[in-house]
């Protein structure tokens, strides 16, 4: 009983700090707006007479916003204030998005108008994402960075995987995709609106470092400063080339392939993929919820690297399947165990990061998390056809853990965990 009070308190301890509150509600509004835009974007492209290949084209054009502007958001996480910087974001994510919905509405949208919002779109979350995980740690104290984390990562899948797209589906069926995309612009205005309520704290907005030259070459330096810390701090850098190797692997299959094992395996249908999609969703939101209710574990190195190499073996055996339920059950278990990984993985980089660079490596390690997935899921079928599923999810579930083990050594992962414990608040300050 008293571990359950414990778990309990840890969890809701974030809600005590009323910045807090207010930047949280803003994100799960604004991720809410997210997963509507997702649900919204594909039918209004299908108004428009579009297929697969048009739909391809705005997808794309949101991914290459995110891309090319993800390091940089990094740089002015770090060169200005993040609170303004989050702020600014919703707002032009309200702009383009009303834009968008009055175009839909008097029938000029075109097909390029939704390449561009998707742009601007990916564009936004580049600078969002940096900022928002430099501004949590200055918002928050060390202890409670591991609650915050978790409960973000339990609200992400239900809130943008479910709740958006439900709601985006229901506006579309009983009005029209324009009337989604209002729902979308609205959702933003609000998110803007929320953060607006931050007070307007100096530790919020104070940049901790030398930011007087505002030109390309001092930021350039400030790139490279980034870059150098990771290279020369084994833990990071082992951790970004571990993930570089894993998402390869296994988002590929993950995205592309399970589907097709869903249909041609299982003899399902699109309610079978979406039951199975729903078992990972499921799995991510409690292995989230549990880890932030937890306290943060004292070898959280090797707890992070064991969960999001482990989690993945059970993926080898997914080419082979003609169980439901197994495959469910597999998916489940992936949900948890990489949703532990990512809590402890965002708890770690706000912890061990000085200040003053976090914006920069949050970016890097966005940019690094997300900059292969296309070239993982354009390569998957091409794959699949020539070597076939059991090949292709046989490495996805090996290729982890094998690398796994190469960057817990090479990294010394189990010597630096214990020369830097986390457990308690007057450690935050150390650096590597």
């Amino acid at each position: 009983m008293q571990a359950i009070r414990s778990s309990v308190l840890r969890l809701t301890k974030p809600f005590h700090q009323r910045d807090y509150v207010v930047l949280a509600s803003a994100f799960i509004i604004a991720t809410f707006a997210s997963g509507m835009w997702a649900v919204a974007m594909v039918y209004q492209v299908r108004q428009l007479g579009g297929g697969p290949l048009e739909l391809s084209m705005v997808a794309t054009s949101n991914a290459m916003g995110l891309l090319l502007f993800v390091l940089l958001g990094g740089v002015m996480a770090d060169r200005h204030s993040c609170r303004r910087i989050v702020i600014g974001v919703e707002a032009i994510n309200a702009v383009v998005l009303s834009v968008t919905a009055l175009l839909a509405l008097t029938g000029q949208l075109a097909l390029w108008h939704l390449m561009i919002t998707g742009f601007v779109t990916g564009s936004a979350m580049a600078f969002f994402f940096p900022a928002y995980s430099a501004l949590l740690p200055r918002i928050l104290p060390a202890d409670d960075l591991l609650a915050a984390n978790g409960l973000e990562g339990t609200v992400r899948p239900v809130v943008h995987t479910a709740l958006g797209p439900m709601s985006a589906g229901f506006l579309v069926a009983a009005l029209s995709p324009a009337a989604a995309i209002f729902g979308v612009a609205a959702c933003y205005a609000v998110a803007w609106a929320v953060l607006c309520l931050i007070r307007k704290n100096p530790d919020y907005d104070r940049v901790e470092q030398d930011s007087e030259d505002e030109h390309g070459p001092k930021m350039l330096q400030q790139l490279r400063e980034g870059a150098s810390y990771t290279l020369k701090t084994p833990w990071l850098l082992w951790t970004l080339l571990f993930s570089i190797v894993s998402v390869f692997t296994f988002i590929g299959p993950f995205e592309v392939l399970i589907p097709f094992v869903v249909s041609d395996n299982l003899g399902g249908d699109a309610r079978t993929f979406g039951v199975v999609l729903a078992c990972f969703g499921v799995g991510s939101a409690l292995g989230s919820m549990l880890t932030a209710s937890a306290r943060f574990p004292r070898r959280y190195l090797s707890v992070m690297t064991a969960c999001w190499s482990l989690g993945t073996i059970p993926l080898a055996l997914v080419g082979v399947l003609d169980s439901l339920v197994v495959l469910c059950s597999i998916l489940f278990l992936f949900g948890v165990t990489d949703a532990i990984g990512m809590v402890i993985w965002g708890t770690l980089l706000q912890r061990r990061v000085p200040k003053r660079l976090l914006g920069r490596i949050s970016s890097l390690d966005f940019f690094v998390s997300l900059a292969l997935m296309p070239l993982s899921m354009a390569v998957a079928g091409p794959l699949a056809e020539l070597v076939g599923l059991t090949a292709i999810f046989v490495v996805a579930g090996l290729a982890s853990p094998i690398f796994g083990v190469i960057a817990w050594k090479a990294g010394a992962f189990a010597r630096d965990e214990l020369e830097h414990p986390l457990r308690a608040a007057d450690t935050v300050q150390r650096t590597d």
